[in-house]
């Protein structure tokens, strides 16, 4: 269910800011009524959650972003469907969007900023033959990065891991002579410091509905 407040909480946010509502955990019904409040950016994190609900609102005019890990067994199910891919962190993953995908998308390379073990994303050490190899790729359009904080984190060390995403952006642009101008980084324990930060794009789930 959506809380009952969410177009107040929804005027809190800065205007340049994209809101991705993170929805696997609530119903096509629920999505309308956040689409009625002013929320038309989607982010789904499973392949069939996302089909599913894809299909049962295609004429929602919606924008649909992929924001979990995509299994490259399924991504052809689900590239030509979505509008922006947050989670690019392999070449497979990038060769099969060129194959597959019929118009640019734009995507998001997600970066392993704290090089955990247990989290997806591309390795700092990794990050620029990457980039190198994805830009030879036309159907790929990197618009940014992703990143997620550390669980449990202090306001200091979010503030420090959003901080050195936006450092290597801006170290990459300056390397490639391209512009990357976006970033997803924040989620609901965490927004306000990424937003402080920089973020354009916030991942937000519980925090739109009622606990």
């Amino acid at each position: 269910m959506i809380r009952d407040d969410i177009k107040e909480f929804l005027s809190t946010l800065p205007n340049d800011i994209t809101l991705v509502a993170a929805t696997k955990y609530i119903d096509e019904l629920d999505m309308i009524s956040l689409f009625n409040a002013g929320v038309t950016n989607f982010g789904e994190n499973r392949v069939d959650s996302f089909l599913r609900k894809y299909n049962n609102l295609i004429n929602l005019k919606a924008k649909w972003h992929f924001i979990g890990h995509l299994q490259c067994n399924k991504a052809k199910d689900v590239i030509n469907k979505i509008d922006v891919l947050h989670s690019l962190d392999s070449l497979r993953l990038a060769n099969l969007i060129q194959k597959y995908r019929t118009t640019p998308l734009d995507c998001f390379i997600e970066i392993n900023i704290n090089n955990e073990e247990t989290k997806n994303g591309v390795k700092l050490e990794n990050i620029y033959e990457f980039i190198e190899k994805v830009l030879e790729n036309k159907q790929i359009n990197i618009i940014g990065f992703m990143m997620m904080a550390r669980s449990n984190s202090s306001r200091d060390d979010l503030l420090k891991q959003f901080s050195s995403l936006v450092e290597l952006r801006n170290n990459l642009e300056k390397k490639y002579n391209k512009k990357f101008p976006y970033l997803s980084m924040g989620m609901s324990s965490d927004y306000v410091e990424a937003i402080e930060c920089g973020s354009t794009h916030i991942r937000l789930g519980r925090i739109l509905y009622k606990q």
